[in-house]
């Protein structure tokens, strides 16, 4: 896998573990409501939209579009000294969620907003894996 990624982990748990699970078999999960069917992110115990508890983890699409982003140059922690400056990204999904992320494979200057973007998975540690995103262009 990756030896040496000097960045933090993320650390699944109960709640997160079907996430974690689906990235690293390449698919982007996230939490649905069975009745109204509002897709939900980030997680939550009950539906955002009419409060049920009956929750069912989905496969996205992994499909969306960037709505902003920025490029960080300040070194927030030792890991990522070598990769400023860096994008953090927020993606609309075509499920009608938000995601903070990174676009991957496009030079910073080529970031547009609009710009139609594809999950793709990371293996950062044994077992972990993290989407970003690719131009699907």
């Amino acid at each position: 896998m990756t030896d040496g990624y000097g960045k933090p982990l993320p650390v699944p748990d109960e709640g997160s573990r079907p996430f974690f699970d689906g990235a690293a078999a390449g698919r982007l999960m996230l939490q649905r409501c069975v009745p109204c069917g509002q897709w939900m992110w980030p997680v939550a115990p009950r539906c955002i939209a009419c409060m049920s508890g009956d929750i069912e983890w989905a496969p996205s699409a992994g499909l969306g579009t960037l709505y902003s982003f920025s490029l960080v140059h300040q070194v927030y922690h030792p890991g990522f000294a070598e990769e400023v400056p860096y994008n953090v990204a927020f993606v609309d999904l075509d499920e009608g969620v938000r995601v903070t992320t990174n676009v991957v494979g496009v030079a910073h200057q080529d970031l547009r907003v609009g710009l139609r973007l594809q999950a793709v998975f990371e293996p950062i540690a044994e077992g972990i894996f993290l989407p970003r995103f690719r131009s699907v262009a």
